[in-house]
Parts: structure tokens; sequence; C-alpha cells
């Protein structure tokens, strides 16, 4: 009976003992997953300015108080986190400028996604503001689909709900739904 009380402790703690590595086995490929998931920027930057150019030109420039570049993940991004400020400079060199309180670059694809009190000011006066904003570079063209607010200096306002896509010069505009809307009349021409 002493035998038989003997093996079954015996067999009790070889199970403890085995649960109990598994279990900790668990535990490690979990931390070991975790830690994959964590992003880390391969750099990051203060008071960054960056100019880009085409055949000599100035085409835009972007100036930010920090920026995380993360050119090491499968999906390579730049992050602002303190916003930017975005100049463009037609072929005419007439500037206008976006700034945002955020801000993410896609490398691969060369879009922006600006987000938080994004202001768009154009060389001629016209005004565009959205909680979020994205400009695709290659196609200059921007757009959202949400909120924004459109006001020129001679007086024409649009506001609207479900987004708008535009050339970079707002030459070709296109509103998806306006709710509000004040165009001037001039009282000469009645």
């Amino acid at each position: 009976m002493k035998l038989h009380k003997k093996h079954m402790l015996q067999s009790i703690v070889t199970i403890f003992i085995v649960t109990m590595l598994f279990s900790c086995q668990d535990n490690y490929s979990e931390i070991q997953k975790l830690s994959y998931n964590k992003r880390f920027p391969v750099g990051e930057a203060e008071n960054m300015f960056l100019v880009y150019t085409d055949s000599g030109k100035v085409k835009s420039t972007l100036r930010s108080p920090f920026n995380r570049d993360f050119s090491n993940q499968k999906f390579p991004f730049m992050e602002f986190p303190k916003g930017i400020e975005l100049e463009f400079f037609d072929e005419n060199n007439n500037k206008s400028v976006v700034t945002s309180d955020y801000a993410i670059l896609y490398t691969d694809t060369r879009l922006v996604d600006l987000q938080g009190n994004v202001v768009l000011k154009t060389h001629d006066g016209n005004v565009l503001e959205a909680p979020q904003l994205f400009w695709d570079q290659d196609r200059e063209w921007i757009f959202t689909e949400g909120e924004f607010k459109m006001s020129s200096e001679n007086g024409v306002f649009v506001q609207g709900t479900n987004g708008i896509d535009f050339s970079r010069d707002l030459s070709i505009i296109e509103a998806h739904e306006i709710y509000d809307s004040a165009i001037p009349i001039d009282e000469s021409e009645k």
C-alpha cells in the first residue's frame, strides 16, 4: 500500500510539473506574439522640413514638429503625430497651404491621410476645412468622405456631409452631398 501511494504521489507531481511547463510555453508564445505586433519606428525626427522637387523645380514642402518613420513595416509609412504644414506650388509658382493636427504618409501608395482641423488655403483665396482629407500625390487629387466647408474670397460658400473630390488647383470639384450653400449675386447683373 505504501508503494502504491508513492507511485501515485510521483504521478501527481509529474502531471503537475508537465502541466506547469506547458502553461509556461503558452504564455511565452503569447508574449512573443504581442512583441511582434508592436510597431517600432526605424527613426524619429524633430522640426522636420522636407522639400519635394521635380526636374529641379520645387513642387511642395513639408514641415512638422515631430515625425516617426515606419519604413521597416510591411506597409511602410511616416507618421506626423503633432501635425504638418504642406505647401504646394503650381507651374506658375503659386503657393497653396494645407495644415492638420495629425498626418500619415503611406510610402508605397504615396497617399497622405490628414486628420484633425484640416485646412486647405489656395493661392487664390479658396479655403476648404474638414476633419479629414486625403491627398493622392501621384494623381494630384484631394478628397474626403466626410464633412467639409468650402469658401472663397468672392463669397461662395458650400457645406456638405458626404465628401468632396477635387484637383489640387480646385479646377475640378465634385461634391457628393451639399446641405448648405451661398453664392453671391451681383446686383448690377439683374
